[in-house]
């Protein structure tokens, strides 16, 4: 037979046992459960609104970085020989007016020289150099 003593340190053995299992049920229904799903919704929707502020972000730098201020008034057609010396060949137009008419132009010297290389460049406001937009 047991004594009482071993009883009564089996019942406090099972009563601390029991109330340490019930205490960590509950933290852990807590704040598996019951926290994250009263803020779920709310953190929802703050990650879809910072996605979308990155994204606005993005593409309003994307645009004032990508695109020229000013659009040039002129587009010049540079022409480099083949040890990238840049050389003047008679007989071409390089001085236009309109992007795509001197892209135009740029293409049909390509296929007409095809031992040289051909930059569209324009001189933009604020810049000390020729800007390059188009290499063939």
């Amino acid at each position: 037979m047991k004594s009482a003593a071993d009883q009564s340190n089996i019942r406090a053995f099972l009563l601390i046992g029991s109330s340490v299992a019930g205490f960590s049920s509950f933290v852990y229904n807590l704040f598996g459960n019951t926290i994250p799903s009263v803020f779920w919704v709310h953190l929802k929707e703050i990650g879809a609104a910072l996605i979308m502020i990155a994204v606005f972000v993005f593409a309003v730098a994307w645009l004032l970085k990508a695109k020229p201020h000013k659009k040039p008034q002129r587009y010049l057609i540079k022409v480099f020989d083949v040890f990238g010396q840049e050389f003047a060949l008679d007989g071409i137009r390089t001085e236009f007016k309109t992007h795509d008419v001197a892209w135009s132009f740029m293409k049909n010297y390509k296929k007409s020289y095809p031992m040289y290389n051909f930059a569209l460049v324009s001189d933009l406001p604020n810049s000390e150099r020729m800007t390059i937009f188009r290499y063939l």
